[in-house]
């Protein structure tokens, strides 16, 4: 088997958990197969002692039915581990699998409650569907940190890109390293970041290799989030969704008769709502304002976001066309490359979860559309993800004239610049061009515009 033990970006997040005077157990969040227990067996090794228990294992799943109070479960893992009480604040105890039993989630509340010393994580996916049930659960005993596939910079990273990374965090990023990180984010955005996939890749360098571990985990998906159904019904809404959805990516989907079916618009909401509670398959609403807060427009027409943009390619079976070519711009209808950003900004997400968002106006020969929106300070960031250097950019600049400032970003296949430009209707604007591998730095180079331009 190929070791899969990235350094991931949330790690950080983990020490400083363990080193702050809070003594909360830890519920790391995040869909199956992203890494969650790589990265807490990794973490388990700064401590003196690490127990692992998995809950879809039968025998510690039954250690925890059996268990009266968490007082007996601690004394029975510390005589089994050969620790005393004193050995806890240098533990870790690792409860894999948590979604699977509602009597350990309720029991969180009690290892905070009763032994503070002790460190605590659970990690689980499809946990919304358990934590719903669990009748005694933990509020405000518990922190959360949420895990991603692998970004563009843990890519680099997990490949021992190590001085190209440091090239990559300098802000602007300077023309030499440009062709290098283009070439390395163009693959990028063909596999995607499952650690399985990113692991198997870094030792192999091998895309042909990749096709059956794709279809094993988006598999593992389908199976898997039917297990949020209801009744046999729900679960056929749900088998329709996950096979369909891929082809929908690249517009505006409407939940009536999706994917060319007869079910009815509340049963496909109720069906997608599952899915992107489990983060397999997201919802991503429009917004129309131009100043914060975002606020999504729910009774407009969302977009779908997958997991992974790797998995997505899988799905729609152009992994092989993308290998052809020299600028995935133009990929699936354009719906390829805004993806992936969006699925670097999502992956920045770590102490609390907040979805991506665009921008609509919605009118009668006059609609628009910009592909994402940065909340900073006082200020809406449109973001347009255009392929070339050239291009129209009408959507962005009927933003841009509504807007109470004068910045906007585009995302594009060039070099890093910033121009001073004019809207069609004559507005003076700055327009920021980023290279397309800079979505985990954006806020980076927003902060870094704006401070140049002395607006705030």
């Amino acid at each position: 088997m190929i070791k899969m033990n990235f350094k991931r970006h949330i790690f950080d997040e983990l020490v400083q958990w363990k080193t702050s005077s809070n003594d909360k157990p830890l519920i790391l969040r995040g869909a199956r197969q992203v890494g969650k227990t790589t990265l807490v067996r990794s973490f388990g090794e700064s401590y003196t002692h690490f127990i692992e228990l998995n809950l879809e294992k039968c025998e510690d799943a039954s250690l925890v039915e059996r268990s009266n109070s968490v007082q007996e479960l601690v004394n029975f893992l510390a005589l089994k581990n050969e620790i005393s009480s004193k050995d806890f604040p240098n533990t870790l105890l690792f409860i894999d699998e948590i979604q699977e039993s509602e009597k350990a989630i309720s029991f969180l509340r009690y290892f905070y409650e009763d032994f503070p010393e002790l460190n605590v994580i659970a990690a689980g996916s499809l946990l919304e569907h358990t934590l719903k049930k669990t009748k005694n659960y933990p509020v405000g005993r518990i922190n959360y940190l949420y895990l991603f596939p692998l970004n563009f910079q843990e890519y680099l990273e997990a490949q021992g890109k190590n001085n190209l990374l440091e090239r990559f965090r300098n802000v602007p990023v300077d023309d030499i390293a440009h062709e290098l990180l283009m070439k390395e984010f163009h693959t990028y955005c063909i596999i995607g970041g499952m650690p399985e996939i990113v692991a198997n890749y870094v030792a192999h360098k091998d895309l042909l290799a990749l096709p059956q571990i794709y279809e094993s985990i988006w598999n593992t998906y389908k199976d898997d989030v039917i297990k949020y159904a209801d009744s046999k019904s729900e679960e056929n809404v749900m088998k329709h969704i996950v096979n369909t959805a891929a082809s929908f990516v690249d517009q505006r989907i409407k939940f009536q008769n999706f994917g060319h079916s007869n079910y009815k618009s509340r049963e496909v909401s109720k069906a997608f709502n599952n899915l992107d509670a489990a983060k397999v398959i997201q919802v991503i609403y429009p917004c129309t304002n131009v100043e914060p807060p975002i606020l999504p427009d729910y009774k407009k027409s969302p977009r779908l976001q997958f997991l992974d943009t790797g998995i997505l390619n899988f799905d729609l079976n152009i992994q092989a066309d993308l290998l052809l070519m020299k600028d995935l711009s133009e990929a699936y209808k354009g719906a390829i490359i805004p993806h992936i950003i969006n699925q670097e900004v999502l992956s920045l997400n770590t102490t609390d979860y907040k979805k991506t968002y665009f921008w609509v106006r919605d009118k009668t020969q006059s609609s628009a559309e910009v592909d994402l929106l940065i909340a900073h300070g006082k200020f809406l960031i449109p973001i347009e993800i255009k392929s070339g250097k050239t291009g129209s950019l009408k959507s962005l600049h009927q933003f841009v004239n509504q807007a109470p400032h004068q910045f906007a970003v585009r995302m594009y296949g060039g070099k890093f610049n910033i121009e001073e430009t004019v809207t069609p209707e004559g507005k003076p604007y700055l327009l920021m061009n980023l290279p397309y591998y800079l979505g985990t730095y954006l806020k980076q180079y927003i902060n870094y515009f704006i401070t140049k331009y002395n607006v705030e």
